[in-house]
Parts: structure tokens; C-alpha cells; sequence
């Protein structure tokens, strides 16, 4: 793989499964995690239920991939996409896959391609199975897209509380001489047990924002890195 400034992406967005009228908001977040060099959406174009994602596939610049059912009752998407990600899996081209898709069916092709040492990212609604969210290396809530003011507890999905245990773990397992604990890595190890992780479900754009609203936590400044520990 050559290297690049920003990560290399294959988007693969199941129309079936994912509402149109989210597909801005996704494409948005998709292009702050790298660059979406392959962006493909994938169902039965035949079918009426998809014909919000028209305009969104033009204006995007999204290449649709018609996926036809020949059997009633077979998602021929699901099966469409999990044959492209394989081709692209074995094109070793892509530094990054990102699945989306709240169907946990495609649990499996995940995991397959993680076997491979591939990073997936996954995108999806809040209803999506923790299966699926699991087995991710990130798992972003589209609920946590669409026009989020940053900063604003009151549009919080969770309470800013209900954090506080996952920092907590995450102290338990890093290393340090004294109580303080760079944030940067608290963020990296909360984030690797638990891939759905994001601040903005507890109302703040940015980690510091969401540790600074923490009241059992105080911050410092070292240098460049922000530090926090427990409250005495």
C-alpha cells in the first residue's frame, strides 16, 4: 500500500436498509475519516421505496448498483455488496471499508474481512444489533449525523453520566505513574471495547468537551495533550 495523507475508502451503502435522506449527513462524516475514493449503493432501482435516493446519487456523486431480486423474499443488495467487498478485499487497493448498513446479516462479511487485517468502519441506525456494532473497528450512529450542533447537551442521546463507567475501565487499564491520564488514550481504549463509541451520543462534539462536562473528572493542559483524572 503507498502512502497517502489521508486514508484511501471503499463506501458501500445498502439502499435497501439505509433511508435516502440520510445519505448527506453520511457521506459528510465518511469524508472525515479519509478519502472516499469508491462510493458504490447497492438495490433494486425497479423498486419503488427507493426512489428518495435519485437525487442523493447524483448530487453525491454516488455510483448505483443494480441489484435485482429474482426471488421473492432473497435481498439480492446484501448479496451484491458482500461480492464487491470481497472483490475489493482481494484488490488490496482500499486502506478502509465502510459498510453502511443497520443489517446485521452482513456480521459475517465483517468479520471475514477483519480476519484479513482490513479496518472496517460501519455506519448505521440506532436499531442495528450490538452483533453488528461489535464487530466493527468503529461503529458511527447515524443518529448522531444529521445537523448535531456540537456541544449542546440538551440534544443528548444519553445522559453525560452515563459515560463516566467507560472512562473509569478505561483507567483501570492504562499504565501510568500518577493519577493523570492523557485523554487522547483514554478516547483509543474506550474505543477499542466498545466500537459504537462516540461523545456526540452524550451531547458534545469532542471528547474534551464531553470529559470536561464530567463532574467526577478534572482536566489539565500538558503541552499539547489534555489530561484528566478523578476527582479526590
Amino acid at each position: 500500500m503507498t502512502e497517502r495523507d489521508r486514508p484511501l475508502l471503499a463506501v458501500l451503502i445498502d439502499a435497501d436498509n439505509v433511508p435516502a435522506k440520510h445519505a448527506a449527513a453520511i457521506m459528510r462524516e465518511v469524508t472525515t475519516i479519509g478519502e472516499p475514493a469508491l462510493r458504490r449503493v447497492y438495490g433494486d432501482w425497479s423498486n419503488d421505496h427507493l426512489k428518495g435516493w435519485k437525487a442523493p446519487i447524483r448530487e453525491l456523486g454516488l455510483v448505483a448498483h443494480q441489484e435485482t431480486a429474482n426471488t421473492k423474499g432473497k435481498n439480492a443488495s446484501d448479496i451484491g455488496l458482500v461480492i464487491q467487498a470481497m472483490d475489493i478485499l482481494h484488490s488490496r487497493r482500499f486502506d478502509i471499508i465502510v459498510i453502511v448498513s443497520s443489517d446485521s446479516d452482513f456480521t459475517a462479511l465483517v468479520n471475514r474481512l477483519r480476519e484479513d487485517g482490513v479496518t472496517v468502519i460501519g455506519i448505521g441506525e440506532k436499531k442495528t444489533h450490538d452483533s453488528l456494532r461489535n464487530v466493527y473497528n468503529r461503529f458511527i450512529l447515524i443518529e448522531n449525523l444529521d445537523e448535531v450542533e456540537p456541544d449542546t447537551p440538551s440534544r443528548a442521546k444519553a445522559k453525560v453520566g452515563d459515560a463516566l463507567p467507560l472512562f473509569k475501565a478505561a483507567m483501570d487499564k492504562i499504565d501510568t505513574e500518577d493519577d493523570w491520564y492523557n485523554l487522547g488514550q483514554i478516547g483509543q481504549t474506550i474505543q477499542a471495547a466498545h466500537p459504537d463509541f462516540d461523545s456526540r451520543t452524550y451531547g458534545h462534539g469532542k471528547l474534551s468537551a464531553l470529559a470536561a462536562d464530567l463532574k467526577a473528572l478534572e482536566t489539565r493542559k500538558d503541552g499539547n495533550r489534555l489530561m484528566v483524572r478523578l476527582k479526590s
